[in-house]
């Protein structure tokens, strides 16, 4: 008798809580493992700072389960795990559709991505080679004027 309150009892327990929450992110398809706890903004950070070079950054992370209405995590709201169906994703800013953006985006944490483009460029050399005609070339302008200048005092103090 003892037995069976004893199984009773351990049937209605909730089963413990995950060592860890699996993430999946949208950009690769890779799931990330985070430790209980974790704010959602430091999960996205690195989630965003271990993507390749112009794959979508995350904006935020979502738990989605089939007919029902995701929920969204703030960047500081603490990552759960809602039970059996529900999964951890990443939404990209591709996501969101045609919407127009206005004033600054609240659900971006603050990571600025750098795109490395080649910052050196035969335009830009071309600008650069140009600027330095137009300023040698103001110069002796300059130098021709200031050169004359005395003459030019006398032309006009004869004339008058």
């Amino acid at each position: 008798m003892a037995e069976q309150k004893e199984s009773s009892q351990s049937s209605e327990l909730p089963p413990p809580p995950p060592l860890y929450l699996e993430v999946t992110c949208a950009s690769t398809g890779k799931v990330r493992r985070f430790a209980p706890g974790t704010k959602a903004g430091f999960a996205l950070t690195l989630m965003n700072n271990k993507l390749d070079i112009g794959a979508p950054l995350a904006l935020y992370i979502q738990a989605v389960k089939f007919g029902e209405e995701p929920i969204s995590f703030g960047p500081t709201s603490v990552l759960l795990s809602y039970g059996h169906g529900w999964n951890l994703q990443t939404v990209l800013d591709s996501q969101r559709g045609n919407k127009k953006r206005e004033g600054p985006q609240e659900l971006n944490t603050g990571v600025k991505r750098q795109v490395s483009e080649p910052t050196i460029t035969h335009l830009y050399i071309g600008k650069i080679v140009i600027a330095f005609l137009f300023i040698f070339l103001l110069g002796g302008i300059f130098t021709v004027a200031l050169e004359n200048l005395p003459r030019l005092m006398l032309f006009i103090n004869s004339s008058l």
